[in-house]
């Protein structure tokens, strides 16, 4: 599979809101069909990444582990992003999701928030926080605080 990188200079972090949003739908791409190759790339060597409850992590070979884990457990993904902000070096987004867990065979739905911090073109740090369900059960806030 080629790389596709995160955007095309991948030297200079997006300055306007046109191109943090084509950024942010770029990346989307790349996680339909699973691309960790491309996706390790546009992160900095040193990256940190907070992703909900588990414990950050730092650089390239732990995300490739966790992208690699996910795309093996999270058959036919789908995800739509939505540029929400971009201030100085910092892009958010938010982000609804779907698909079929491979261990127990359920649909499930998650609905996340994600903010990037940039650095040369790619993402130093990436903070996410989400929540995710069965796609066929309603949550209620009581739910949520389990």
């Amino acid at each position: 599979m080629a790389v596709r990188a995160l955007q095309q200079d991948t030297s200079r972090t997006p300055r306007t809101v046109e191109e943090a949003r084509l950024f942010v739908k770029h990346v989307e791409s790349l996680f339909m069909p699973w691309n960790v190759d491309a996706l390790v790339d546009g992160f900095t060597e040193d990256c940190v990444v907070r992703f909900g409850t588990l414990p950050p992590f730092h650089g390239r070979v732990a995300l490739r582990t966790f992208f690699a884990n996910r795309s093996a457990r999270q058959k036919n993904y789908r995800l739509t992003k939505q540029f929400r902000s971009l201030m100085g070096d910092t892009i958010t987004n938010t982000w609804d999701g779907s698909w079929h867990d491979t261990d127990t065979g359920l649909a499930m739905k998650g609905f996340g928030v994600e903010v990037w911090v940039m650095r040369d073109g790619r993402i130093a740090a990436w903070d996410a926080a989400f929540n995710v369900g069965r796609a066929d059960q309603a949550m209620s806030v009581g739910d949520l605080l389990r």
